[in-house]
């Protein structure tokens, strides 16, 4: 235990060296090439314009996106009026897909439950 405990240290050391060698560069690297999207001057000022700016857009899209759901439904009830036409492949697909979708929201809330422990494995030796 001891040894992985003193190789675990000896790993920190490194990343935290490589990152304290690379990162500003890094840094300058990342702001140089979304130059774009800064505003100038970083003031309070503009970061409170640019927040109510994506606000009142988000509040305007919502029309569009009231839309896009009641298609989406239409489109969602014509296909349960025809699943009486479905084969054995098309309920393949859809289980397919329903059990993709539990896995991954399964991995999601483990991922939360690691990250809310502090990135700790309970339970298990490492």
């Amino acid at each position: 235990m001891t040894s992985k405990l003193s190789r675990l240290q000896s790993t920190a050391a490194q990343a935290s060296k490589y990152v304290a060698k690379n990162g500003p560069s890094y840094y300058k690297k990342l702001m140089e090439d979304n130059k774009r999207y800064i505003k100038d001057p970083p003031t309070i000022e503009s970061c409170q314009l640019l927040a109510k700016q994506l606000f009142y857009t988000r509040l305007a899209s919502i029309p569009s996106r009231y839309d896009a759901f009641w298609k989406e439904l239409d489109s969602m009830k014509e296909v349960w009026h025809m699943r009486k036409q479905f084969k054995n492949e098309d309920y393949r697909t859809a289980a397919l897909f329903g059990v993709g979708w539990v896995v991954e929201c399964y991995a999601w809330f483990f991922v939360g439950e690691v990250i809310g422990r502090g990135f700790t494995f309970t339970g298990y030796y490492v």
